[in-house]
């Protein structure tokens, strides 16, 4: 039986993570969770949490399994990137994070068109990891659930997610444009903050007291994904890569200020226009929907619900045929010292 393990830094980690351990339990192999103090402990029965290092390493993954920008490069067994959204140029000025290279990872699982190619170029530039284009293991339950009919809705239900990024987000200033929209229409709202906005008490005081001053006004904790993506028919963000995984779902999505606009977006500049661009989206017009089709399959180059499968069987190739074989990883030693520093975890 093969062991693995899942690195969670922050919560969006779960719905990008469980449709891999669906897979390796469906293989009859085993995982576990390795959760960060930045993490909330939300796993359910059957889930396996691993809370020590001596355990992580008495466990002796063959992998570890990553959403996030950094990994512990003393934990046993091949590093694996599974990224934590499409790539998707927030700044114009600044080239995309989602390909900037850390030094810690053996193995990046891209998703499509819009990440591969760049990624196997830094492959050939640097040589010390390997380019698998598998799709975006979190896909897989998407894809699914477009056979299955989503819950009932009396009246329209708006999701209002916003990015955490400074200068691009619109949380501080979408307050007032909801609560005002939540008085004259005949509308629900879902408000989500990624979980690097919720240290902002003020921001999130202003959204508890929408939720309480609002019968129609649902403002959580976390974004469960595509669980919550199902409960809602338009998202209104602002340039989060959120955007494209609600897309999938062939839902429209209108922007406030987006940085790379396109014909795939309603995107407006004013706080007025947000009423009526959510007014355009709710009634699905056919151009932009299309747009949309175009633009989804750009990101994501699978659609058969094997993503993990081929993850998994990537792990597998790296391990009969590139493990050891391939140029070191980068010394990173500053880097290390300071996850040790941190963990007081100094063995080498």
């Amino acid at each position: 039986m093969k062991h693995y393990l899942f690195f969670a830094q922050l919560s969006y980690s779960y719905s990008i993570l469980r449709p891999l351990q669906q897979e390796i339990w469906r293989r009859g192999d085993d995982v576990a969770w390795y959760l960060e103090d930045s993490c909330p402990d939300i796993l359910v029965e059957g889930e396996k949490r691993l809370y020590a290092i001596n355990e992580v390493m008495a466990y002796n993954p063959i992998a570890v399994f990553a959403p996030g920008n950094y990994i512990y490069d003393f934990f046993p067994g091949v590093k694996v990137a599974v990224f934590h959204g499409y790539p998707m140029k927030k700044r114009i000025e600044k080239i995309d994070d989602h390909f900037t290279l850390r030094g810690w990872f053996d193995i990046y699982c891209t998703q499509g068109e819009s990440s591969t190619p760049y990624f196997q170029y830094l492959e050939k530039k640097n040589g010390y990891f390997k380019i698998y284009e598998t799709g975006w293991c979190k896909m897989d339950s998407f894809f699914k659930s477009k056979l299955e009919a989503e819950p009932k809705r009396d009246r329209p239900s708006i999701l209002y997610a916003p990015t955490f990024t400074k200068g691009i987000s619109s949380a501080w200033v979408m307050e007032p444009v909801i609560r005002e929209l939540a008085k004259e229409k005949d509308w629900n709202w879902i408000i989500t903050f990624h979980p690097k906005l919720q240290t902002d008490t003020e921001l999130i005081a202003k959204f508890e007291q929408l939720d309480k001053d609002f019968p129609n006004v649902d403002f959580r904790k976390m974004n469960k994904g595509l669980e919550t993506f199902r409960e809602s028919d338009v998202l209104l963000c602002d340039s989060s890569s959120l955007i494209v995984e609600y897309m999938m779902l062939d839902k429209p999505v209108v922007t406030f200020r987006n940085t790379h606009p396109g014909d795939f977006l309603i995107d407006v500049q004013e706080l007025d226009e947000i009423g009526p661009a959510i007014e355009r989206a709710l009634t699905c017009p056919n151009d932009l929907m299309q747009n949309i089709r175009a633009y989804t399959s750009e990101h994501e180059g699978h659609r058969d619900g094997q993503n993990s499968a081929r993850v998994l069987d990537a792990v597998d190739d790296f391990i009969l045929n590139y493990q050891g074989k391939i140029k070191k990883k980068p010394l990173n030693l500053f880097r290390k010292l300071k996850l040790r520093w941190q963990l007081k975890y100094f063995k080498w």
